[in-house]
């Protein structure tokens, strides 16, 4: 579990990044954090595993302080994937970059090797086992970076931006992975801009703006909230802006799943009262 207690941030710069955050992430959540740039949310989930601490407060991951804990210690139980995965690689190949974490936790080297394959195997990289990471299009060495994590199996992945450089394919694939790894009580925590991957998701969604968390609850009852999204200055989903435009014929407007949208549209053909 992770709990963050009142917590302000601030930058040597005398940038104020956090404002008296306050939450908690219970084992087995999905969450995604959501708002425009500048709002807090990577400055905020960096004080997860330790990358930074606060300047007042505290953050506590299974009820241990992140101060009194190592990153390299943290870092075994929650893995954290960079919006930019040039920041996370360094090795010469793929699947180096892969193993390196593993071999410096202290896997044997046959869990080593068993574990790269799967990594590269999930993420579509098998044929890029011998590539440098630097030669990969950016997209790919998402994936690489985030293979690298997924390998040594953290109780808390954290997710910076996961879906850009994505194909519509790539992003499924991570769909279904958050899923998967929902089922088995992993802790899936998310950065991001993409309010259409949130919808398909339905994760609990939490929105800041200026440091602050303004809203936190159900994907469908934030994302469909117009004067949320517009605080923390995000559009609603495509399905949710349809039926807004669409709001005088009776029809509701708290819809961001493609197929409950389906069934209401089609039951208002047929003449049904909307549930």
């Amino acid at each position: 579990m992770i709990e963050v207690k009142d917590v302000y941030f601030t930058y040597p710069s005398g940038v104020e990044a956090l404002r008296g955050v306050s939450l908690t992430i219970k084992n087995g959540e999905f969450v995604a954090i959501m708002g425009q740039n500048g709002a807090g949310k990577t400055t905020l989930v960096k004080h997860f595993n330790g990358l930074l601490k606060p300047t007042k407060g505290e953050v506590l991951v299974d009820e241990v302080s992140t101060r009194d804990v190592s990153v390299a210690k943290l870092a075994r139980k929650v893995g954290f994937v960079f919006q930019n995965p040039d920041h996370q690689l360094f090795s010469e190949t793929v699947e180096e970059e892969i193993a390196f974490a593993l071999r410096n936790f202290g896997f044997k080297e046959t869990v080593t090797k068993r574990r790269v394959t799967w990594a590269l195997n999930l993420l579509g990289l098998t044929g890029y086992r011998q590539t440098s990471p630097f030669m990969l299009s950016g997209g790919e060495r998402k994936r690489v970076a985030l293979a690298s994590v997924l390998a040594w199996n953290p109780k808390v992945v954290m997710l910076d931006e996961p879906t850009i450089g994505q194909d519509h394919q790539q992003k499924e694939k991570l769909r279904q992975f958050i899923v998967q790894m929902n089922a088995q009580r992993k802790t899936v925590v998310i950065v991001t801009h993409d309010v259409e991957f949130v919808a398909e998701c339905n994760p609990r969604v939490m929105l800041m703006s200026e440091g602050k968390i303004v809203a936190d609850g159900e994907a469908k009852k934030i994302l469909t909230d117009t004067k949320l999204v517009t605080l923390a200055s995000i559009v609603p989903p495509q399905i949710t802006q349809i039926f807004l435009e669409l709001a005088d014929l009776g029809l509701p407007t708290d819809l961001i799943d493609v197929y409950e949208a389906r069934k209401t549209l089609l039951d208002h053909l047929e003449g049904k009262t909307p549930t």
